[in-house]
């Protein structure tokens, strides 16, 4: 977790320069981040006293308070229900075309079936 977290930071911090309307959204992800992982790194100390605790609950706060900067990339249940609705009517479309095409253009529509397949996989 510890150096998933440095990664995320290091992603986070060396991706670009925002430009203007950019900065606070971008300072709220890293924020969010930072506050994760320091969270993690110090929930797993051995053993606390009232001040690594008080660090733990400001952290948590930390994160919780900022992490909406993250909501408007998250997919709603309607949203994944019309990918899918979407997607099996690209399935019977390309059926179609498999049972409609000429032998010497089946290859190429495998190919592209291949590529669709895969970039489902990924999303």
């Amino acid at each position: 977790m510890r150096n998933l977290g440095r990664c995320l930071l290091g992603v986070l911090g060396s991706l670009r320069q925002p430009d203007s309307t950019q900065v606070q959204p971008f300072r709220r992800a890293l924020t969010c981040g930072r506050s994760l992982l320091d969270f993690t790194m110090m929930a797993q100390y051995r053993s606390h006293t009232r001040e690594t605790i008080s660090y733990v609950e400001e952290y948590a706060t930390q994160f919780h308070e900022t992490n909406d900067i993250f909501l408007e990339f998250r997919i709603s249940k309607r949203m994944q229900e019309k990918v899918d609705t979407l997607r099996k009517e690209l399935r019977h479309q390309r059926a179609q075309m498999r049972e409609e095409a000429p032998p010497s253009q089946l290859h190429r529509i495998r190919d592209d079936d291949g590529e669709e397949d895969n970039d489902h996989v990924w999303n």
